[in-house]
């Protein structure tokens, strides 16, 4: 078999034909991130407070979705929803953008693991606070979002980070399907030149990952140490109140 020297200057030439692409890639984990995050908050919230019935659903289907492999569900998604679209309502799905069902597959996907990291996390804040809240005259909602909602948010944060981290990463599955995204541009490259330059395209598409991923990591810090200063402010607050009121009494003795 004929070998082919290692060409290190096609990575940079390869660089502007894949980065084209990339706004898809982008979208794509946007939108799969934006929808199982809605999607894992009521799974979350049924699998918490929901009717049994509901709350069996919830736990079902975070198991299966769990333990089914991104690829299948994808390939499921792709060839079996049109079908099942159109023998049930005659919708016909055939022309739609392929993107449509990986954001699909994606979303089901993130929201069945996220709904456990929603979980955990309200779990991890004490009950009492709520019922304190509740018993001071908050409505069972403003509880929620002014004592629960922020303290959950810094237990979920990091986790949440890692899940749409490894989203994205999954995404570039999509290429399975057809989708032109940063992955499927570059196996057209390689097909256009005939299977050569597997290695640099691919080399390529690793760097443009690494970086997205790395200025990732950087964003969900800094949310992360705003939301730890903003609840370091709101725990201080009271205490500090507290002590001032505490001084005028001892001053007025």
């Amino acid at each position: 078999m004929e070998t082919r020297a290692f060409d290190a200057l096609m990575i940079g030439r390869v660089l502007p034909d894949l980065l084209a692409y990339l706004d898809v890639t982008l979208i794509v984990a946007a939108v799969s991130i934006a929808a199982g995050a809605l999607f894992g908050g009521l799974l979350a919230w049924a699998n918490l407070d929901g009717p049994r019935p509901v709350r069996w659903l919830a736990v079902g289907y975070v198991y299966v979705m769990r333990c089914t492999p991104s690829i299948v569900l994808l390939f499921i998604v792709f060839y079996g929803l049109p079908k099942l679209l159109q023998g049930a309502f005659g919708i016909d799905m055939n022309g739609m953008n392929r993107a449509v069902f990986a954001v699909i597959a994606f979303a089901m996907l993130f929201g069945a693991y996220i709904s456990e990291v929603f979980r955990a996390a309200y779990k991890a804040v004490p009950r009492g606070q709520y019922e304190a809240a509740v018993c001071a005259g908050l409505s069972p909602v403003q509880a929620f979002l002014h004592v629960m909602l922020g303290q959950a948010a810094i237990v979920a944060l990091p986790n949440f980070g890692n899940a749409a981290i490894n989203l994205l990463k999954e995404g570039s599955l999509a290429y399975t399907i057809g989708l032109i995204d940063l992955i499927g541009k570059g196996n057209l490259i390689i097909a256009q030149n005939f299977g050569a330059y597997g290695i640099e395209v691919y080399l390529a598409c690793m760097l443009v990952y690494w970086v997205i991923v790395l200025l990732l990591e950087q964003v969900f810090a800094q949310v992360e140490r705003r939301l730890d200063k903003g609840a370091s402010l709101r725990t201080e607050t009271p205490a500090r109140a507290g002590a001032a009121s505490g001084g005028g009494a001892a001053d007025g003795a």
